[in-house]
């Protein structure tokens, strides 16, 4: 008898403790409703409608009328030469962003928290951040603006000697100018959480350091960087989930027949099939694909990441 009221009066506790958790952070459960309404409303509800890459849509008939077709329209993709070309330079540009734009935040971040004039570090930061705000639509005509045949970047060439290159209509600079134009939007804002991250660092680390007279580039390579790997492996790590997002609002600001060959990425071409020649199942079953693939690509990092030593690491 005892046990059983021993048990019940844990059970009650329990329950109490619980109720004021959720009147302590009630406030905090309550802002979580318009982002959990936003992704169930625009992520998870339209999942439905991925039945019509196994479907032919017919308009009239809509998603549930329609008859089912298999597999026949990934059969039609993987048979497309084109579609293959298309491929390759999704994952030729997102590598080229993945490569050379990935470490540029961390490198911002490490340099900027060297200076210790702290209005000036505010100020390179919120100049930093702006560029991340500016749509691709301004920031496109912006940048047609500049390698325009009588822009600055040609004024310059020209001054040297050179030739005037339109690099926005040539495919050998057309890449050059996405991934550095890309890093000029994106690193400021990419940066936020590596500042983070550096601020959580423990102070007598550096204290320790300067002591044993180490200056600030040592300080930089065996105690910021070693404390920052737990972060910079989970950002890899959920990159790779947009290893087939090449950027289509940039490269479709940008980007013009001309170019084509190299900067058509499936992005575009899901938007040409879907909403311009309105094959919606074709353009669903590409995105289908490119969703697997994604998938893939972060549970083969995220075990690359355990079998490199870093289980810690991980996000399993």
């Amino acid at each position: 008898m005892s046990e059983s009221v021993t048990t019940r009066q844990l059970q009650q506790a329990v329950v109490k403790e619980e109720r004021k958790k959720w009147k302590r952070y009630r406030v905090l459960y309550v802002m979580l409703i318009p982002g959990m309404l936003f992704y169930l409303i625009f992520h998870y509800a339209p999942m439905y409608g991925v039945v019509l890459a196994f479907k032919d849509f017919r308009i009239l008939e809509g998603i549930v009328g329609s008859p089912w077709a298999g597999f026949k329209h990934f059969e039609d993709i993987f048979s497309d030469p084109y579609f293959f070309n298309v491929l390759k330079n999704t994952i030729i540009i997102s590598f080229y962003k993945l490569i050379f734009g990935f470490p540029v935040p961390i490198l911002f971040a490490l340099l900027l928290s060297e200076i210790m004039n702290a209005k000036f570090k505010k100020l390179v930061q919120t100049v930093s951040y702006l560029p991340h705000f500016i749509s691709w639509v301004v920031l496109g005509g912006i940048f047609f603006t500049i390698f325009s045949l009588e822009g600055p970047v040609n004024t310059i060439v020209k001054l040297f000697g050179g030739d005037p290159v339109l690099y926005l209509a040539d495919d050998r600079y057309f890449r050059t100018v996405l991934v550095l134009t890309s890093i000029f939007q994106g690193f400021g804002w990419g940066s936020i959480i590596y500042f983070a991250a550096i601020a959580s660092i423990d102070p007598q680390l550096y204290e320790a350091a300067v002591i044993d007279g180490a200056g600030r580039f040592k300080r930089m390579f065996y105690i910021s960087i070693p404390m920052l790997m737990p972060v910079i492996s989970i950002m890899l790590i959920l990159s790779m989930a947009g290893v087939l997002d090449a950027g289509f609002d940039q490269i479709f600001n940008m980007y013009n027949t001309q170019v084509y060959s190299v900067a058509d990425i499936i992005d575009t071409y899901v938007y040409r099939q879907g909403l311009v020649e309105m094959n919606y199942s074709t353009a669903t079953a590409i995105g289908l694909f490119k969703s697997l693939v994604a998938l893939i690509l972060i549970f083969a990092v995220n075990r690359l990441v355990k079998l490199m030593g870093q289980k810690d690491h991980a996000l399993w």
